[in-house]
């Protein structure tokens, strides 16, 4: 075997390998999140997996060991609910009510062991009102 048909067949597994591993990574964030309700409808599917899971943080359910290496709280959907774990370190807004999206492994059908917690910014997303001073003045506005 001569030594360029060596280096093609050395180039073409090495193609093979990389693709591999970068489909396996990628196939596991494909979806960058699923809502509580979608985790609950298709429970038995993740189980086990990695998964980015998105609700509000209920009412009276936040529990935030002192020095805030922990929190616990139930994640809730339109329709489900999901109980989290998650150690620290915790966002500083980290608040009941609010919007997360949460990153960890669905233990059992019921319960979602966290290992990060991305809080969302409300206001971000509010829309402004226009305001008289931030309107565009034309060149000819003013002039009689």
């Amino acid at each position: 075997m001569s030594v360029s048909m060596k280096l093609v067949i050395g180039g073409t597994v090495l193609a093979l390998v990389t693709g591999y591993v970068a489909y396996l990574g990628a196939s596991s964030s494909w979806q960058y999140y699923l809502t509580v309700d979608e985790c609950a409808a298709h429970t038995g599917q993740f189980i086990g997996r990695r998964v980015r899971v998105s609700g509000r943080v209920a009412a009276g359910s936040l529990h935030i060991r002192e020095g805030r290496s922990q929190a616990a709280f139930v994640l809730q959907g339109q329709e489900s609910n999901l109980p989290v774990e998650c150690p620290g370190p915790l966002p500083d807004n980290l608040a009941e009510e609010m919007d997360v999206v949460v990153e960890g492994t669905l233990d059992r059908a019921d319960f979602l062991q966290g290992r990060k917690i991305l809080t969302r910014c409300a206001s971000k997303y509010e829309s402004g009102q226009s305001t008289p001073s931030s309107k565009p003045v034309s060149k000819t506005e003013g002039r009689s």
